[in-house]
């Protein structure tokens, strides 16, 4: 047995190792990080499910779980100094260059590096130096140590180490992120993280701070027994049946739709942004549209030749396939220069700003000048965003980019290129011009600027997708394989790349190569869409709360405004994912709160395509309707929090004050319209699939996935049979039964 001494006597040693069984131990340290999201940094924030880690309960016992973990107004005193504690040392590690000087050691990891410093630190460990040199080197016998040293029986290891990670759950979910999500280049080279680091580091700082913290699983036991989860889940379902009753009725008696030959074809993510827009454009005159995942189905990463930035421009489910490079149209030197001399500027002014020496001399130089530009973009931001415009590109002018493909080997191309296609059903009847939009977003002094990015492209903007599927299917021996494989795209037909801006709803076309023939069509498509866009921001503006007389004017001044704390809603008031034909939706106001994703039953044989939107688009976009869903339930302890009050900690996250815990969802402003009255509904996604029943039904039943969220109510699933002309609804054992609108 271990000689454990009390931590105030510096002068006993550990001689004994603990006695525990690895594989309990283990088991209990996976099982307890199980129940943590991931939670991404800010550069590219993806939506989560907070509690995904108990979406293997039903619905109703993941609230109820999740409301005993997280949701409890205070934590016990002395857990709450734990906390702290952890936070700074926390805060130090991941900093991601917003400190002047770096944590020293971190190249050694987490535990390792805190654990040097961690005695010269007064604040906890009081006389306890030596018991924290005597500590193992491993963290997991560490784990060990401070588990029997805390009295907490092997019976309760998982249940502990699992309160470890949920009292501090916002940075336990970015350790997630780091362990399990991140690129390897992001986590391994400055400061490498492992679970049993994050633990071993909670534990030491638990025995320093709290050694009866056995208490905590009695408090969480008393939390549970309390928890009570009656009023939230019949708002939920008050929602739900409002919202799916109508929604269903409407698609039930669909218009027919007759479009000889399209003018254009124009491919749209299938964000719920997206919706209203093509309603929109498909006003303006003969065109048609689609919907199909931001990333066009091209997993690649990205690299822009002249900035050296390289990421992952691909859905989190997927890993990269190819590197792509991009490169400037123009001349690459005089590219390089001007983003040499950018960059050259900043260090600059950054290494003045933070040097100790320089930083006041820095504040009676420019303080002027930098109260006359701070009141010029409140005052006037238009003017203000010109004036920068106009310097920067005395600077560093902008350029247009150029998409390579030749590291994507022949066959991969023909293999993105028919899959995309057949997946969204357009493998006929082409359009003379084709259009893939990918969408971003453009903000000013927003934080959470990522996250009304593109999803499909892990937070980042389509454009370069698109690019690269035009790109592809503008090759003609690429066409010449599709044709082998009954995709006979005419030559007439010309695939271009475009990007949505989902804050202004302007559609920028990159027609950098286009064929002169298609001049006069292209000139009738940015005019309709430029139509398109000021019959969109009329109604946005309106969800939005204003009248403004010029609706497109005013969302590019929202777009510029350093100030405004809601410049979108984004993906707000989501509830559905459908899936099947334009026809099925065409004519029908959605509210934008529809994911529409195309699709042909007919044109899928074997149900290998309905099965990839509904295992990974879908999956994706219940990740999102779940974050927006819970951030509005309980916005401290499963979102933001206010943008007003926020602070950014290391470049990576959001804290409220200047030691909360990470901050893992979304801001008040993004899911309340005030600071009373909610925006977005809490709905849990109903997907809708037009297809045969029993292809749906063989699909759920080879996929746990699928099984899981539809068997545990996470997500509604609701058939259009077009062999049967029934709709049905797939209940929680699995069985179907046909749809009754009162007891959606």
């Amino acid at each position: 047995m271990l000689n454990v001494q009390k931590l105030n006597d510096p002068d006993l040693d550990i001689i004994d190792t603990p006695v525990i069984e690895e594989n309990t131990l283990d088991t209990a340290i996976t099982q307890s990080w199980s129940k943590i999201a991931p939670f991404w940094p800010l550069k590219n924030l993806i939506a989560v499910n907070p509690l995904s880690g108990f979406e293997d309960l039903p619905f109703e016992d993941a609230l109820k779980q999740g409301q005993a973990f997280f949701q409890q107004d205070a934590l016990p005193k002395p857990m709450q100094d734990v906390n702290r504690e952890s936070i700074k040392w926390l805060q130090a590690y991941f900093d991601n260059g917003q400190s002047t000087i770096s944590m020293p050691g971190r190249s050694k990891g987490l535990f390792s590096s805190i654990l040097m410093l961690l005695p010269f630190d007064k604040s906890v460990n009081k006389n306890n130096v030596q018991w924290l040199k005597n500590l193992p080197d491993a963290p997991q016998a560490i784990i060990a140590e401070c588990l029997l040293h805390l009295g907490i029986s092997k019976d309760h290891h998982t249940d502990f180490l699992t309160l470890m990670l949920t009292t501090l759950p916002g940075w336990a979910g970015h350790v997630q992120y780091r362990v399990n999500w991140a690129d390897t280049q992001d986590q391994n080279n400055e400061h490498p993280v492992t679970h049993d680091d994050f633990l071993a580091l909670r534990l030491i700082l638990t025995c320093l701070v709290w050694p009866e913290a056995k208490e905590l699983l009695q408090w969480h036991q008393d939390a549970l027994e309390n928890a009570d989860i009656t009023d939230v889940v019949s708002d939920i379902e008050q929602h739900e049946h409002k919202y799916r009753a109508v929604l269903l009725d409407r698609l039930s008696h669909p218009k027919k739709v007759v479009i000889e030959q399209a003018d254009a074809q124009l491919v749209f993510c299938i964000d719920v942004r997206s919706e209203p827009f093509r309603r929109a454009i498909e006003a303006q005159g003969a065109y048609e549209t689609l919907g199909f995942a931001g990333f066009f189905g091209v997993p690649v990463s990205i690299e822009n030749e002249i900035s050296g930035e390289s990421y992952h421009s691909c859905p989190v489910l997927l890993k990269p396939a190819h590197h792509i490079k991009e490169s400037p149209v123009c001349g690459h030197d005089a590219c390089q220069s001007g983003h040499d001399r950018q960059q050259g500027l900043k260090r600059l002014y950054q290494s003045l700003k933070y040097n100790f020496t320089t930083t006041f001399a820095l504040v009676e130089t420019l303080g002027p000048l930098s109260g006359l530009w701070m009141g010029m973009r409140s005052i006037a931001p238009d003017f203000a965003n010109k004036i920068k415009d106009k310097a920067t590109a005395l600077i560093n002018p902008s350029f247009d980019v150029q998409t390579s493909i030749e590291s994507i080997p022949f066959e991969d191309q023909c293999s993105f290129a028919g899959g995309a296609l057949k997946m969204m059903g357009l493998t006929d009847n082409f359009a003379p011009l084709v259009i893939f939009c990918g969408h971003g977003s453009t903000t000013q002094n927003n934080a959470y600027a990522s996250s009304l990015d593109c999803g499909a492209c892990g937070g980042r903007h389509g454009a370069p997708n698109a690019r690269i599927l035009a790109g592809i299917l503008n090759e003609p021996q690429v066409r010449e394989a599709l044709k082998k494989d009954g995709i006979d795209i005419p030559a007439s037909t010309y695939f271009m790349a475009a990007e949505h801006n989902t804050t202004t709803d302007a559609v920028e076309i990159f027609d950098n190569d286009m064929p002169r023939i298609h001049d006069k069509a292209l000139e009738n498509l940015k005019a309709d869409l430029h139509d398109a866009c000021a019959q969109n921001t009329l109604w946005r503006c309106g969800e939005l709360g204003t009248k403004p007389s010029n609706a497109s004017q005013h969302a590019a001044l929202r777009s510029k405004d350093w100030a405004q704390v809601r410049a979108e809603w984004g993906l707000a008031r989501n509830a559905a994912f459908i899936i099947g034909p334009r026809r099925m939706t065409k004519d029908i106001d959605l509210e934008g709160r529809a994911f529409l994703h195309s699709y042909e039953w007919e044109k899928d044989a074997d149900g290998s395509a309905l099965t990839t939107i509904l295992t990974a688009p879908m999956v994706v976009a219940q990740w999102i309707n779940s974050q927006y869903l819970f951030s509005t339930l309980d916005n401290v302890a499963y979102g933001g929090g206010s943008k007003i009050t926020k602070n950014i900690t290391g470049k990576l996250g959001i804290m409220q004050g200047n030691a909360s815990d990470l901050m893992n969802g979304l801001p008040l402003q993004s899911v309340y319209s005030s600071d009373e009255q909610a925006y977005h509904q809490p709905t849990r996604l109903m997907t809708i699939v037009h297809a045969p029943r029993d292809v749906i039904e063989r699909i759920v039943r080879e996929q746990d996935i699928l099984q899981k969220l539809f068997g545990n109510g996470w997500v509604t699933l609701v058939c259009f049979d077009p062999e049967l002309k029934q709709r049905f609804v797939l209940e929680r054992d699995l069985s179907w039964a046909k749809v009754q609108l009162n007891k959606l």
